[in-house]
């Protein structure tokens, strides 16, 4: 056989059956995997596993099956039996990533939200989306709402994305806190739109004092969040007024949105920020496709667009596409600063 034909025909069972890496990290994190290494302190062997996992003795070779694919894919690494009768598993950075007491990284909760089946079985639908002339999103025909609206009325989803966006936000701290100098220079008062529980605002009032920080989300995000701290918070829509400050924070926002929704809320922060003269910008906390720090490629970039377009209305978007927003929105100049991996900060002046 062509070798060609081959080799296109293993690409094809890659794609095919990729899935299964997806739904194997999934399982080990249902199985509490990660974390049981952790708390260990050291390797474990698939025996030790099997027994600290309470799993039935027909599923040993099973497990043997799901630690071979993970430590292929490298989210375990295999070391050899040395001073162990076995081989045995330990984490890697991916899996580190994933144990609670990782802090300030613990990606968990973010994690176990993008596996949740509220937001993959949006994926299984995308072909007939594609063939229906709707202005619904995936999302919408198999949750009978937008996410907003899902979380607005089901308290556990509220809950997970909550916590899933406090997780994220480790991506971005040693960043803030390393150019937050540069970042905060001149800057007395800033709004974290969509901030949530005020995770970011909370990092950013800490290290640098001399920033009061706010918080703006929907009423029922911060009900129940105490306004007697360092962050206060606002219940209110981004869409109909923010808050007046020196500089608007959107971490993970715009991303959400449509191009008409994204230049809407640029203008209310446009609105609520002084002159360029003055000190006042947009913090923007998103990626810039095209553009990762130098180890990342930008597949995870890519894979997050589609994301995107099955939850929500949004994208991800290259620089060009970056710039045509905020000139739309009546915006005079931007800054790309530091890049996070594939995120970077973006500095919008009025």
């Amino acid at each position: 056989m062509d070798s060609n034909v081959l080799e296109g025909s293993s690409r094809l069972w890659n794609l095919t059956f990729g899935y299964i890496k997806t739904m194997s990290v999934k399982c080990a994190l249902d199985l509490g995997i990660p974390e049981a290494i952790n708390n260990n302190g050291q390797p474990m062997t698939l025996s030790q596993l099997h027994s600290v996992l309470l799993l039935p003795q027909s599923k040993k070779s099973h497990l043997s099956r799901l630690m071979r694919l993970l430590t292929h894919v490298g989210f375990f690494i295999e070391k050899s039996a040395g001073e162990f009768t076995e081989s045995a598993f330990d984490l890697t950075a991916q899996s580190r990533l994933v144990t609670q007491n990782n802090e300030p990284t613990n990606m968990l909760p973010f994690v176990r939200c993008a596996l949740d089946n509220k937001w993959l079985k949006s994926s299984l639908c995308m072909g007939d989306w594609f063939m229906q002339d709707s202005q619904q999103i995936p999302f919408e025909f198999e949750n009978g709402g937008t996410i907003w609206e899902v979380a607005s009325r089901e308290p556990e989803v509220n809950k997970m994305l909550n916590e899933a966006m406090i997780s994220n936000s480790c991506l971005f701290k040693d960043t803030i806190i390393k150019n937050g100098d540069v970042i905060f220079k001149g800057i007395e008062s800033l709004v974290d739109v969509g901030g949530g529980k005020g995770s970011m605002a909370e990092l950013i009032a800490t290290n640098f004092p001399h920033v009061r920080c706010a918080v703006l989300d929907l009423p029922h995000v911060v009900s129940d969040s105490p306004n007697d701290g360092i962050v206060k918070f606002v219940s209110g829509d981004m869409f109909n007024y923010i808050p007046p400050a020196d500089a608007v924070l959107l971490k993970w926002i715009l991303h959400d949105w449509n191009n008409e929704a994204c230049i809407r809320i640029l203008r209310r922060c446009k609105d609520a920020i002084p002159s360029k003269e003055a000190g006042g910008k947009v913090i923007v906390l998103d990626a810039v496709v095209g553009l990762t720090s130098a180890t990342i490629s930008e597949e995870p970039q890519l894979l997050l667009d589609v994301v995107m377009m099955t939850l929500t209305e949004g994208q991800e978007r290259d620089e060009n596409e970056w710039k045509c927003l905020f000139k739309e929105a009546g915006f005079s100049s931007y800054k790309i600063m530091p890049t996070i991996g594939f995120m970077s900060v973006i500095e919008v002046y009025p």
